[in-house]
């Protein structure tokens, strides 16, 4: 039996409930096994709390071998490695787009000046301020049906929340709008799972490996090293997306490549660094490492440290 180890709110059984059915397809027995961690402890801003606050609990009882594997989102991961244990498997992403939950259906440029947005990520609200609509931002707190009840109830006009997570509980109904890159970039590996087991078991490592979807995790790799490099963790207002695109060459040749773009956002929304770049599936960390390149030489260090300050 293959012990999948799992936070207990819906989103995260939900998410792990496919790496169990995809495993059971493939002939092994998997179950959930519910941990808890900091970060459904506690309901103090992310920013505040830390990096790995989600993923902490579930890394240490992979170590304890209280279970065997665990799924995660691949975003809330640190971008530093545990050397205890090993991403197996990086499976198919979800969009990986932004959401806008709205009262009365409104999309975000209807929204009228000084209407109330909450969002839990720095990032979403730095990218907010930047596209200068006259917005009061929130903090925001509590699993998704607690930040879609805030919209209901009247007490928000307006949560940004993941796409993905909304579509993997089966809410897409509730989406007033989805917001495109050029608006607001997502986190890097957003909509995307990472399912990690204890380095040394070669075995399930092998198995789980079948779950793995190259493209994703190329594209996935990227964003991360960006964020990484920028040595800014998954709290931090930087937005990535990479993609793998079909492109022809002069000879009609039909080829992959890695295209990446990244931002980082002043948190009061005066200044957002762009930068973008185009490279092999292959070489995702390279790509990654020369688009944060031109991030800092754009200034992006100077944006970065002064949102380390404002905390």
């Amino acid at each position: 039996m293959i012990r999948i180890g799992t936070r207990g709110s819906l989103l995260a059984t939900t998410q792990a409930g496919t790496v169990r059915d995809a495993l059971q397809a493939l002939g092994h027995d998997a179950e959930l096994v519910i941990i808890s961690t900091e970060g459904d402890r506690s309901s103090a801003p992310i920013a505040e709390i830390g990096v790995g606050v989600f993923t902490t609990a579930l890394r240490d009882a992979i170590a304890d071998e209280r279970v065997d594997v665990a799924v995660h989102s691949y975003k809330d991961l640190p971008t530093a490695e545990d050397p205890r244990l090993v991403i197996a498997a990086v499976p198919p992403r979800a969009d990986s787009r932004d959401a806008l939950v709205a009262r009365d259906g409104l999309v975000l440029g209807e929204l009228p000046a000084g209407s109330v947005i909450g969002t839990s990520s720095v990032r979403r609200a730095a990218q907010l301020r930047a596209l200068g609509l006259g917005l009061e931002i929130r903090p925001l707190r509590g699993n998704l049906d607690t930040r879609l009840n805030r919209v209901s109830s009247g007490d928000l006009d307006a949560v940004v929340v993941a796409r993905a997570g909304l579509a993997r509980i089966g809410r897409l109904d509730v989406v007033t709008e989805t917001l495109e890159p050029v608006q607001m970039l997502p986190a890097p590996a957003q909509g995307a799972l990472a399912i990690e087991c204890r380095a040394g078991d070669t075995a399930l490592a092998e198995l789980l490996a079948a779950l793995d979807d190259a493209d994703t995790r190329a594209a996935v790799t990227a964003e991360r090293v960006l964020l990484a490099e920028l040595e800014a963790g998954c709290s931090a207002p930087v937005g990535a997306i990479a993609e793998v695109v079909e492109s022809i060459d002069e000879d009609s040749h039909v080829f992959d490549e890695l295209s990446l773009r990244g931002c980082v956002a002043a948190l009061d929304g005066s200044d957002v660094i762009r930068a973008s770049g185009i490279g092999t599936p292959g070489r995702a960390r390279e790509l990654g490492l020369s688009v944060a390149a031109e991030l800092f030489e754009l200034g992006a260090r100077d944006v970065l440290a002064d949102a380390g300050s404002d905390r």
